[in-house]
């Protein structure tokens, strides 16, 4: 499953859109995983020619045909952690006019926008594209700690051990969704988990 429609939902939820090439004197993508699928899709030599690739393969095997395309850049990292400094580096030195584009999962775009945005790129000026899992980046509302890649409801905090409820509200700021405590009123009934969108 490699492009998903998402539902409808409430307003802070992010809708995403289907990348397109834009004009520019220079273009960063950032993607994960089946995100290379949308780059592969427009990319052109004159295109890759003024490009930057950031990409983490997630196990899966496009980062040869990346860079295939002679991207002007292109770098691989084991992690979105790993290669958050390198994403820095290049939106400090951005020059007016950089096209961002994103790509793949809901975690790397979330991320990668806010970054972008903290850089001084306004959010209408950040393309993005989902591919592949539909796993969330939660955060507990209590611990504050970050679970990556969450596809049930509920779940258990990776950090604190609580079952948490997964909400459709997301804060951009963190780039996360908000996972609240489902059984604080009477602990220990937790409904079975199913699939975030099931």
């Amino acid at each position: 499953m490699s492009k998903f429609e998402f539902p409808p939902s409430i307003t802070s939820r992010p809708v995403y859109g289907t990348l397109e090439a834009r004009p520019g004197k220079s273009h960063l993508m950032i993607a994960d995983g089946e995100g290379a699928e949308a780059i592969l899709r427009i990319a052109t030599p004159e295109l890759m020619a003024k490009t930057h690739i950031i990409y983490i393969p997630r196990g899966t095997d496009y980062a040869d045909k990346l860079r295939a395309l002679n991207p002007a850049q292109f770098y691989e990292g084991p992690s979105y952690a790993a290669s958050a400094r390198r994403i820095d580096h290049v939106l400090e030195n951005a020059h007016m006019g950089m096209q961002i584009y994103l790509t793949g999962t809901e975690g790397l775009m979330g991320q990668a926008e806010t970054q972008a945005m903290n850089a001084g790129f306004p959010q209408g000026a950040i393309q993005t594209e989902h591919r592949g899992s539909i796993g969330r980046r939660m955060q507990c509302v209590h611990c504050k700690g970050i679970t990556e890649d969450v596809e049930i409801d509920p779940f258990v905090c990776s950090h604190c051990g609580l079952n948490l409820f997964v909400r459709d509200h997301y804060s951009r700021r963190l780039a996360a969704y908000q996972g609240v405590c489902i059984d604080a009123e009477d602990p220990g009934n937790v409904p079975p988990s199913k699939g975030i969108y099931e």
